[in-house]
Order: structure tokens, then sequence, then C-alpha cells
């Protein structure tokens, strides 16, 4: 059950768990209203569940747009490597009454849900990289074509 202010909720949980920076707490709330809001979920009761994956792929979209290419760098930064750590994070809210969950939903909802390098860091490779070219090729295929 919830007892005072969600500040005060993380601060507790930094005093028993430490892996994750004070500030990971807070991207992960507000990525849950990010996610609700992209959901069109109600703002208010059972409707506005979100699963494991849809809060994955919620908080995925709300790093890109608050961090663009430094999403990864940022994540990295607060102990957040991979998408366990999302879901290390929302359950120890939930632990601390400062988020719900239902009977069915587990930390293993969040295991491989998508690798870091794939959503925040080749956005933002030039397309040659991220469909594999090199410039060696190109050259190659147009004196071959010539």
């Amino acid at each position: 059950m919830r007892t005072g202010s969600f500040e005060e909720t993380v601060e507790l949980i930094l005093k028993e768990d430490a892996r994750y920076d004070y500030d990971a707490y807070f991207f992960v709330r507000e990525a849950l209203d990010f996610t609700v809001n992209m959901l069109k979920k109600p703002v208010t009761g059972p409707g506005r569940h979100v699963s494991g994956a849809e809060l994955m792929e919620g908080m995925r979209a709300f790093a890109l747009e608050q961090f663009g290419p430094l999403s990864k760098r940022v994540l990295n930064t607060w102990g957040i490597h991979g998408t366990s750590d999302f879901g290390e994070i929302v359950f120890h809210l939930v632990e601390k009454g400062e988020l719900g969950k239902t009977e069915s939903d587990t930390r293993q909802d969040f295991a491989g849900g998508f690798d870091f390098n794939e959503a925040f860091v080749r956005p933002f490779q030039p397309r040659a990289i991220r469909t594999g070219m090199t410039n060696r090729r190109k050259r190659g295929n147009k004196a071959r074509t010539a």
C-alpha cells in the first residue's frame, strides 16, 4: 500500500536496491503515462491496465521522443541495460504500491522484450550501415553496372 510521495517511495526503494538511478523510476512512471495516452486507454479504472509488452513499447517510444540518439546512453547511465531492468523497476514500484498489477503480470513479461541497440542506436545510424551496405560495395556495384 502506498504511503507518502512518489519521491519518498523511490528513496525507500534505493535504500533497499541501488541498481537503478533515482531518475530511472521517474522515467518509468512518465513512460507509463505516455503509454496510456499512446494507447488511448481510459485515465482511470481497469481499462487502464497496460501489459508488459505495451509498456515496453511505450518506454521505447518515450525514450526516443525524450532523448533521441542519446536514449541508450541515458538509460545505461541510470542502470537500465535491457528490458528486464524495466521489469525490475516496475515491480519495485508495484511492491511499494505505486503501480498496480494483475495476477498474470510478472517480471518475466519484460524479459527479452527488445534489443537496445536495435531500438535506440540503429534508427540513428546512416542508411548504409542500417542496411549493411558499405561504401566499397556501393562503389563496386556501380563499377559492375557501368
